[in-house]
């Protein structure tokens, strides 16, 4: 499983200079993308909602500082708009259910003239299978509950409270954006990142969203 965590060279590449720049890493999980953007030269605060993950992540980033939080939430201490990026990506979306309250959140810790990175699968190909059939109603808004999950870097049984998942059109994530008073300065989309899936590359298989707070 190296490397499924980290953080995707088309990302990367967008990536502004982050020599000495404060970064908020949202859904920060087990911190290998923390600790590459640590490397980087950031500040970074990791928010994740599992005390697991964060476990995890302080071994493998002992430079970042990190905080157990929902991101739809984020604490008081946080708004306080001195953040230059707030970067999130890799399956974080599904996890959210009110999209204006953690752009709201996004919005209140960046500085004028700070940025939003965000990638993540796209919505289209997560409605495919590998055959290319369809196999997922584009507008099915319905929350999913699931009951069980793991992560392959956390030891011990797989956790057994409820999680609820549900699905973000295209649409709906840049009207989100933009009614959040961000400037979105683009969305591109791109073959699947992760080369485990072994998806078509016809498909869209993820997108990198970039947007700035005003100045």
């Amino acid at each position: 499983m190296e490397g499924r965590l980290e953080i995707p060279e088309p990302v990367r590449e967008r990536l502004p200079e982050l020599n000495r720049k404060h970064v908020l890493h949202l859904q920060c999980a087990t911190g290998e993308s923390t600790s590459q953007l640590s490397e980087l030269g950031a500040l970074v605060t990791g928010i994740d909602i599992s005390a697991e993950a964060l476990a995890v992540a302080r071994e493998r980033a002992p430079t970042a500082v990190f905080i157990q939080a929902d991101v739809q939430q984020l604490p008081i201490q946080l708004e306080r708009g001195r953040f230059d990026l707030v970067y999130t990506g890799g399956g974080v979306l599904n996890w959210l259910h009110d999209l204006d309250a953690w752009l709201h959140g996004i919005v209140s810790t960046l500085r004028p003239g700070g940025a939003l990175l965000l990638y993540d699968g796209h919505p289209v190909g997560t409605c495919l299978d590998l055959t290319l059939r369809w196999r997922e109603d584009y507008f099915d808004e319905e929350p999913q509950p699931n009951v069980g999950w793991e992560h392959f870097d956390l030891s011990g049984e797989p956790a057994q409270e409820q999680k609820v998942e549900r699905f973000w059109r295209v649409g709906q994530i840049v009207t989100a954006v933009a009614q959040s008073g961000l400037l979105l300065r683009s969305f591109e989309e791109f073959p699947e990142f992760d080369p485990w899936h072994h998806r078509d590359k016809r498909v869209p298989g993820d997108f990198i969203l970039l947007a700035d707070k005003p100045a």
